[in-house]
């Protein structure tokens, strides 16, 4: 079965979904839509740091995006003005990187797959990695949830209770970072923000609980891989963006659905 390519692409998007809908919904809650911009455009200084050290790709962007959240983390904590340093370090490490990989003449033609992805080319090494890393986040937002809701909800309240919202901020970074490192290959650097906010953004319209939101978005995103993926194969469309447009497609339905239910 696993030498099917569309295969290997269906189970590479689908375990990534574990590890995008939890932690997409922490963004959602958290507004940190331009935190995961900014760390997954570092994925692509990674890329260069891996080309240049001779690391494999997954390892060098797993050290970049760590470092991009750590300190985007760290000037959080000494109340900068997020906004405003997060869309200078987004498009900084973005064209930082696009710059490094311009001195390697061999990625050149390959670069379109670092920014977009290319599920279809998944190896079952590939598979290895990506639901490693994903049952790892998955794994770590289960075993902090209450924890990590509570900080989300109210700092105040998480003080009271003993816990350290600066610390839950730190898991969320951390996770941030495995996942921009395991999905670069699936959906690219510069889709990665959208799989983790779309199916999340969906699943709120329709759910009555966190922990339905989390799972819900789960399933959006699982069901949006295999529906990008169909719609690639249909069309004869790039997959990553294709991916993303079916994410978009269940976010109208999504809205419109709670719509009508409210109505």
């Amino acid at each position: 079965m696993l030498d099917d390519f569309l295969v290997r692409a269906g189970l590479a998007g689908v375990g990534l979904s574990l590890a995008t809908g939890p932690l997409g919904a922490f963004v959602v809650w958290r507004r940190m839509a331009y935190f995961g911009d900014a760390t997954s455009h570092a994925a692509i200084l990674g890329v260069a740091l891996a080309l240049a050290t001779d690391l494999p790709v997954a390892a060098g962007t797993l050290v970049v995006a760590l470092a991009m959240a750590v300190t985007v983390a760290t000037l959080a904590a000494r109340g900068w003005a997020m906004d405003t340093t997060l869309g200078v370090l987004a498009h900084s490490a973005l064209a930082f990187g696009l710059v490094a990989v311009s001195y390697f003449p061999a990625v050149r033609t390959d670069l379109s797959a670092y920014l977009f992805g290319d599920i279809l080319s998944v190896s079952r090494q590939d598979l290895v990695l990506v639901w490693g890393g994903a049952i790892a986040v998955a794994g770590l937002l289960v075993w902090r949830w209450q924890a990590l809701l509570t900080a989300t909800l109210n700092e105040d309240l998480a003080h009271a209770s003993g816990l350290r919202p600066d610390r839950e901020r730190l898991v969320l970074v951390l996770a941030l970072a495995v996942v921009v490192a395991v999905a670069l290959k699936v959906v690219g650097a510069l889709l990665i923000a959208a799989m983790l906010i779309i199916p999340a953004a969906a699943s709120r319209a329709l759910a009555r609980s966190p922990e339905g939101m989390a799972l819900g978005a789960v399933a959006i995103g699982a069901l949006s891989v295999l529906a990008g993926l169909r719609l690639s194969l249909w069309q004869d469309t790039p997959a990553g963006p294709s991916i993303i447009v079916a994410a978009a497609a269940s976010f109208a339905v999504a809205g419109l659905a709670a719509r009508f239910r409210r109505g």
